[in-house]
C-alpha cells in the first residue's frame, strides 16, 4: 500500500478523536505547527557509524520548545579534565549519581567511555538531569551493562513523592550522545532497556545514537533494545528528537519485542528520527493475544498499555525484522483509547511478522485511529 500526500482534512476526524495528553504529542507534527526551535546537530556527519537523525528529505519537522536541547552551558559536573584517559566509568557513574547537568572534556577529538557498571541516577538530584555529550561522546556497556538507569519508584534511588509513579521529576535529557554495546540481559526485576531504562519523571532524547544494544531474546511484554520507558508525569509524551536507531546493517537494536524503543502506557513524539536494522526476536506470539508468550514484536517500536498516542513526523522505519507482529510497530491499546499519527514519515521494507488489519508493517486492533497525512507507507 502507498500513501502519499493525504490532504489534512481527510484525517482530521481522526484527530478529533485525541483529548487530554494526546493533544501535547502533536507539536511538532504537523506544516500548521507554530514555530520551533533550532536544534544544531552536531552528529550530522560523524568520523564513526550513521549520523543521529533521519537523512533523508522527509525530514522536515519543526521542534516544539518542550523537545528542545537543554541549557548545559553551567554544568553540575564535568567528567575529565582534558584527556580520553581522564574520562573514566567511575568519573561518569559519579558524576550521574550527583545528579544536575553533566558535560565532559575529554580532548578534541570523539571518545569511547566503556562502562564497568550501569549509571544510577538518584531521584533528589534534579529536578533537572541533563547528559550532553556535545557529539564526541560514547557510552558503550561493553556487551554486558546497561548504561542508564533512573526510576522514581525505586527506593534503592531515594522516593521523593508518596506518587512515584506520576511525579515531574527527575526530568532526564539525553542529548548529543552516543549509547553503544549496552546489555540488560542479565537484568531480572528491571529487564528491556539495553542501553536505557526509565521509570516517572520525564525523559526526551535528542541528537543521538544507539548502536547494538540489546535486552532479553524472549519473553512477553519485554522490549527495548536501546530504550523502555514506564510512567511518564501526567501522560506527556516523551519527545525523541534527530535520533537514530541503528541506521546500518550490524548497528541495529535486538530484544524479544521493540528493537528500538518499548514502553507501557506511554506516549511517544518521535521527531526527524531514524529506526532501521533493528529485530524483534522473541520466539512468537498467539495471535489471540499478540506479543505474548514468546514476543517477537514492534521490530522498531513496541508500544502496550492504554490511553497513549504514538506521534512520528519526519521519521523513517525500514529494514527491521521481527518473528511475530509489526515488523515495523506494535501498538496495542487495551481499552482502545490510544491512536498513531504519522507525517511526513516513510515506512518501507521492514519484515516478517502477520496481524496487520490497517496498514503494512504496522500490527494494531482494528479500531486504533491512524492518522497518516504526507507519508509513505509500502
Amino acid at each position: 500500500m502507498h500513501l502519499k500526500r493525504l490532504h489534512r482534512s481527510a484525517v482530521s476526524a481522526v484527530f478529533s478523536l485525541a483529548t487530554g495528553f494526546a493533544l501535547a504529542s502533536v507539536a511538532g507534527c504537523s506544516s500548521e505547527d507554530a514555530p520551533g526551535v533550532d536544534v544544531p546537530n552536531p552528529l550530522t556527519n560523524p568520523k564513526d557509524g550513521p549520523p543521529a537523525g533521519n537523512p533523508n528529505a522527509e525530514a522536515t519537522c519543526t521542534v516544539p520548545a518542550e523537545a528542545g536541547l537543554a541549557d548545559s552551558s553551567r554544568p553540575t559536573t564535568v567528567v575529565g579534565t582534558g584527556t580520553p584517559a581522564s574520562c573514566t566509568s567511575a568519573a561518569f557513574v559519579e558524576a550521574v549519581a550527583r545528579g544536575g547537568v553533566i558535560t565532559f572534556d575529554c580532548g578534541p577529538e570523539p571518545v569511547t567511555i566503556t562502562l564497568d557498571r550501569t549509571a544510577k541516577i538518584f531521584n533528589d538530584k534534579g529536578p533537572e538531569i541533563v547528559i550532553d555529550g556535545k557529539g564526541l561522546v560514547t557510552l558503550s556497556g561493553a556487551g554486558r551493562h546497561r548504561i542508564l538507569y533512573m526510576n522514581t519508584c525505586d527506593q534503592k534511588q531515594v522516593w521523593t513523592t508518596s506518587h512515584c509513579q506520576n511525579q515531574d521529576h527527575p526530568r532526564l535529557t539525553l542529548q548529543n550522545l552516543t549509547f553503544v554495546d549496552a546489555s540488560s540481559k542479565s537484568e531480572s526485576e528491571f529487564d528491556g532497556g539495553g542501553a536505557v531504562w526509565v521509570r516517572g519523571g520525564r525523559v526526551k532524547v535528542i541528537n543521538s545514537r544507539f548502536f547494538n544494544n540489546a535486552c532479553a531474546d524472549v519473553g512477553p511484554d519485554v522490549g527495548g533494545g536501546a530504550l523502555r520507558v514506564f510512567s511518564q508525569y501526567d501522560g506527556r509524551p516523551v519527545y525523541v528528537v534527530n535520533t537514530t536507531f541503528g541506521g546500518k546493517q550490524g548497528f541495529g537494536g535486538v530484544c524479544s519485542n521493540g528493537g528500538g524503543i518499548s514502553s507501557i502506557g506511554v506516549s511517544w513524539t518521535v521527531i526527524n528520527s531514524l529506526f532501521s536494522h533493528n529485530r524483534a526476536i522473541g520466539n512468537g506470539a498467539n495471535p489471540a493475544t499478540p506479543g505474548t508468550p514468546g514476543g517477537g514484536s514492534g521490530g522498531a517500536i513496541y508500544n502496550d498499555g492504554d490511553r497513549m498516542t504514538l506521534s512520528l513526523c519526519g521519521t523513517r522505519i525500514e529494514h527491521n525484522e521481527v518473528n511475530a507482529h509489526g515488523s515495523a510497530i506494535f501498538f496495542v491499546s487495551n481499552d482502545h483509547s490510544g491512536d498513531i499519527r504519522i507525517d511526513r514519515s516513510v515506512i518501507q521494507n521492514n519484515r516478517g511478522g502477520s496481524w496487520y488489519v490497517t496498514y503494512p508493517q504496522i500490527s494494531n486492533h482494528s479500531d486504533t485511529p491512524i492518522a497518516v497525512t504526507n507519508s509513505t507507507i509500502e
